[in-house]
């Protein structure tokens, strides 16, 4: 019977399925990276979200190991490179949170626009602070959005509801692309110097970690409010907590961190700064479609029933 280690929360549904697929489904949540590294030998097949590092350590442990299984969008904690030289094939579910985490993204937005977290918790510790949490509409404000994939065009199609400009950074989109999308396409310096949001949608690469960081806060206008819903460390969490202090900038909405997680960090407790616990694929509907495409996956790659995917190492879509 093909065991298949999930080392994170996963929704029930999808659970249900493999067990009635006949594998043996070992669900270890809140391992420390040694304990995984024990409970990974044997297994035929690994299901992670964000938080488990699968790195090379983690895979030579696994010698039986098949594929490892990402129940979500992003692989910048699975070591692809690591998992090729492995014959370990990796599949990910790219559409599953796109629509939960573009809906967070627009909550987010609105949430610093309006200054709504810090309003209710003032009111709700006795409060009634209605001058003080003035906020700023969206209408007819520039939405700069950094990275056109699945979540950035979902979000550019919301914002454009409530009004908004929309300008977008992207160096794989074309111009006839953006244009259809009536979206102008500029630079990412045009964008940080025009935008009055700036959302953040891209991958976490060498390339964009510190990305938007203390110099690209001052080409920004003083009005500027950031958010990201993408990955942590694409912006500099330090410099941003500066900025929004000093009123080098208006404020910040962040869902993910640099280091996850997070429960300390000079970014809380700023007034014009809201964060969330890296919400934005909690969604019961997200984590179903996760749960049930990567049953789908696993299953296929365990069973050998796979064909025509890629080589091992490859992100199977």
């Amino acid at each position: 019977m093909p065991r298949i280690l999930v080392s994170e929360e996963l929704a029930e549904s999808g659970l249900a399925k493999m067990r009635a697929a006949g594998h043996d489904v070992d669900v270890r949540v809140g391992l420390s990276p040694e304990q995984l590294r024990e409970a990974i030998k044997g297994a035929h097949a690994l299901v992670v979200r964000s938080a488990t590092d699968v790195d090379d350590a983690l895979l030579a442990a696994g010698t039986d190991l098949v594929v490892v299984g990402r129940a979500g969008v992003g692989l910048d904690n699975v070591d692809i490179e690591a998992a090729t030289r492995r014959g370990v094939m990796v599949a990910n579910a790219p559409e599953s949170n796109i629509v939960s985490a573009a809906e967070h993204t627009m909550a987010m937005l609105l949430a610093v626009a309006r200054n709504v977290p810090q309003a209710h918790a003032a009111l709700v510790q006795g409060r009634w602070e209605r001058s003080k949490w003035e906020g700023v509409e969206l209408f007819d404000k520039v939405l700069g959005v950094a990275g056109l994939g699945r979540i950035g065009k979902l979000v550019a199609q919301r914002a454009a509801a409530f009004g908004m400009r929309i300008m977008a950074y992207d160096p794989f989109v074309s111009e006839e692309r953006a244009k259809a999308m009536n979206i102008e396409l500029v630079d990412l310096d045009t964008l940080i110097e025009k935008s009055d949001f700036l959302t953040i949608h891209l991958p976490k690469t060498k390339e964009t970690i510190g990305l938007i960081d203390a110099d690209a806060m001052k080409r920004a206008k003083d009005s500027l409010r950031i958010i990201n819903v993408a990955r942590g460390g694409i912006v500099d969490e330090a410099d941003l907590a500066d900025a929004v202090k000093n009123g080098v900038i208006a404020g910040a909405a962040l869902d993910v961190f640099s280091k996850e997680p997070m429960t300390d960090s000079p970014l809380f407790g700023i007034d014009g700064i809201v964060v969330t616990p890296h919400l934005g694929a909690s969604t019961t509907e997200a984590q179903d479609r996760a749960g049930e495409r990567e049953v789908d996956l696993v299953g296929d790659v365990v069973a050998g029933a796979v064909l025509g995917l890629g080589g091992a190492g490859a992100e199977v879509r």
